[in-house]
């Protein structure tokens, strides 16, 4: 059963990493609509997201659903962490504080 959790975590990272994607590819300035929307990181990104939807509907098979959403809730967590590493942006107390609150909010769900 814990496969499904690891599944759910996993599917939740690795989207985010496609929401990295297609910011990368919203920061390269491109001309023409071809170019802004068929290029690697775009690509790639959705393709991500497939893929995440896929492992996700995979996981509910071995767990509630009412787990499902409060897993997707840690996105915003792995983003601001993702954001730090690949974009620089910074962490700000309020941003810290909001996330925080999420995390605690899934460790309570989760007891």
């Amino acid at each position: 059963m814990a496969k499904y959790y690891i599944v759910a975590i996993l599917s939740g990272i690795v989207s985010c990493f496609g929401q990295v994607l297609l910011k990368k590819s919203a920061t390269i300035p491109r001309e023409g609509f071809v170019k802004q929307y068929l290029n690697v990181y775009v690509i790639s990104g959705y393709g991500l997201y497939a893929l995440c939807m896929l492992a996700t509907v995979y996981s509910y098979v071995g767990m509630p659903f009412k787990y499902g959403s409060v897993l997707e809730s840690l996105g915003y967590f792995y983003i601001m962490i993702l954001s730090k590493l690949f974009f620089d942006e910074k962490i700000t107390p309020r941003k810290l504080i909001g996330n925080l609150l999420i995390v605690a909010g899934v460790i309570i769900f989760s007891l």
